[in-house]
Order: structure tokens, then sequence, then C-alpha cells
């Protein structure tokens, strides 16, 4: 039975360990995850998703000044809008108000993704497409849909090489549901090539991804996997919302941390010239006494 007491206790002061930088510097805080419900679960409230959801819900009770970034896959199995309804909605659609989302492949098993941009609305599509920009404190925060083709991504692409180019912006953060880089079970190179170049170029600090169900962190490299630690791309992936464990089948060049036991959101703390990072499990009573998982900080190009 899931204490949702002590997970969000356990949440809070994980979040609070990262130092007096993380927990008190005024600056915008994100939480990020994707793969969330999995509604073949018999009951919504005894979920992953739902351990999940309580970690995030109370740490935006604590901080008004934060978000969620969903990273895809928000249901299982086709995104249809009874799963919306009856497994995202008891649980991660608490904080709907304050999420700003992206597809994932299971979103479009519905034709045309309808119900995720019916449940998300002006979130989903703010300017009337799949992808938007928007600003969290002094970052430029960027959605694109890596479930395009053909014309549409075209589209997306010269969008976003016109955005980077509008938007001057000292920091920047991506995030969509593919990742270019894995060690997961969809071994890549994966999607989205042109848009991390594009980032890379313009000298984007962050990409987040979801679709592998585990959590993963690489070292700054560029679109060819070239590490690049001066202007290079630290991608996240964190398919850990709380619908199933996939293992790793691989260590892909650069891949720095890797993690696949426990369900949790990625906390990044958007800071002026600067970003910190932390993994935060659903269950912190699960983590071996004296392990310390992922956490750092980095500096804005």
């Amino acid at each position: 039975m899931i204490r949702m007491a002590p997970r969000l206790l356990g949440g809070l002061a994980l979040l609070a360990a990262a130092g007096p930088a993380f927990a008190h510097t005024a600056a915008y805080t994100v939480y990020a995850a994707g793969d969330i419900a999995r509604c073949k679960h018999p009951d919504p409230r005894w979920s992953g998703a739902a351990a999940t959801a309580a970690l995030v819900e109370g740490l935006l009770r604590a901080d008004p000044a934060s978000a969620v970034l969903t990273l895809g896959d928000h249901t299982y199995q086709y995104g249809t809008a009874a799963e919306f309804e009856h497994c995202y909605g008891p649980t991660w659609g608490r904080f709907r108000e304050r999420t700003w989302p992206t597809p994932g492949n299971h979103e479009y098993a519905t034709p045309g993704a309808a119900p995720y941009f019916a449940y998300f609305g002006a979130r989903a599509k703010p300017a009337g497409n799949s992808w938007y920009s928007l600003r969290l404190g002094s970052w430029l925060v960027i959605s694109l849909d890596s479930n395009l083709e053909g014309a549409a991504h075209a589209a997306q692409i010269t969008w976003l090489r016109e955005e980077l180019a509008r938007q001057k912006a000292s920091c920047t953060i991506a995030f969509w549901h593919h990742p270019l880089y894995t060690s997961g079970g969809h071994l890549g190179p994966g999607r989205m090539r042109d848009a991390f170049a594009l980032l890379h170029a313009a000298g984007a600090e962050l990409v987040l991804s979801g679709h592998d169900h585990d959590y993963e962190r690489f070292a700054p490299q560029d679109a060819d996997g070239r590490l690049d630690p001066i202007r290079g791309v630290r991608q996240f992936v964190v398919g850990t919302g709380g619908a199933y464990p996939t293992p790793f089948l691989q260590f892909t060049p650069h891949s720095e941390v890797r993690e696949a036991s426990y369900d949790g959101v990625l906390a990044l703390r958007l800071l002026d010239g600067a970003y910190e990072w932390r993994f935060l499990p659903a269950d912190p009573g699960r983590v071996p006494a004296g392990a310390t998982l992922d956490h750092g900080r980095g500096s804005c190009h």
C-alpha cells in the first residue's frame, strides 16, 4: 500500500538536501517525467502514477513558482479520452493547470492524438501547433513534437530555427518524447537529430525526453554524439512517471548515470545563468541507506 505522506515528506527532504542554493535561490523549479499512467492498473489511486503525482503535488504546493513538464506517453496504451479521464486525471491531472506537455507515441495511437490535445487544450497548442515556447524565470523553454514526419516536421524545424534566432536567451531548455541518445530499450540514435543540432548551435543547455522507462543522464555533447564540455547539450531521459520500468540494454557512449529501479521525477532548478538537477524517487524508503541519487549543477553557455 502506498503511504502518501512519507513519500511527500521524503521528496521534500531530498529536494532540500541539495543545499542552500537549490532550496532558497529565487528561481524557477520544474518537475519533469514522462511515461506516466498505466491504465491496466485496477485502481489508479494506488498506481505508480499516483505515487509520483503525490510527490509532485506536494512539491508544487510548497512552491507556487514552479511547474511541471510532461515528456509524453501520458497514458497507456492508446491515449484515449477514457484513459485521460480515468487514469491520468485522478493522478497527474490534479495539477493540469500547472503542466506544460509534449505528446508521445502512445497519444498518437488514437488518430491525431485528439484526446491529448482536447485534454490539455491551449497548453498543448498555445499557438495552434503541437510545438511551442514559453518563458520560465529567465529561461526559454521549448516543447517539440517528436512524432511528426514530412512536411509537419519540416515546419516545426523551420519554426525552431526562427524561434531560437528571435528569442534571445542566456539559458534554454527543450523537451520532447523520443530521446536522441539512450541506453534503454529503444536503441538509438533516435529521432530529432536536426532539432538537437539547432539547439546545440544556438547554445542551448538541456534536452529532456522520455520513451524509455528509466532515468539516464548524458554528458554535454553535440547532435553527432561528440563530447562538447564547453557548448554541448546535456540530455536527460526521464521515463519514470509511473507506467512500468524497462531495463537498460547497452551502454551508450557519454552516458553518465543510469537508474531503472525507481519511479520518480527530475527536479530542475532554473537559475539565472545556471541550473541544478536532482532525481527525486516517489518512494524514498526504497532507496538503500547511504545511497545517493543523481544530482548536480551546470552553467549556461
